[in-house]
């Protein structure tokens, strides 16, 4: 059984979100700083700021959790990020923390 991890991106101004999943969360967050994907929405809009995480012991979890989050409106993403990130700080130091 594969672990899994949904997220949610933001950019510098909080004004463009991206929802992901994966089964290697900091790895995944270092390609998106890093703009591994050139043409991927996260490269082009400058998404890289990990403002909200769960993790899952299946990543089939994750995928499941992924498409409600993605299905969800603006309103709700924003709800659950400032419930558990009020300051919709940048998380990815945390992750390491926890992950690496």
């Amino acid at each position: 059984m594969k672990p899994g991890f949904v997220y949610i991106l933001a950019n510098k101004n909080n004004t463009t979100l991206y929802v992901g999943v994966t089964s290697n969360l900091l790895r995944r967050i270092q390609q998106h700083k890093e703009k591994h994907y050139k043409k991927s929405f996260s490269a082009r809009y400058n998404v890289d700021k990990l403002v909200y995480y769960e993790a899952f012991q299946d990543i089939g979890e994750a995928i499941g959790r992924e498409k409600q989050l993605k299905a969800g409106n603006r309103a709700r993403k924003v709800a659950l990020i400032e419930k558990e990130n009020p300051g919709w700080d940048d998380l990815s130091e945390q992750a390491t923390d926890c992950f690496g």
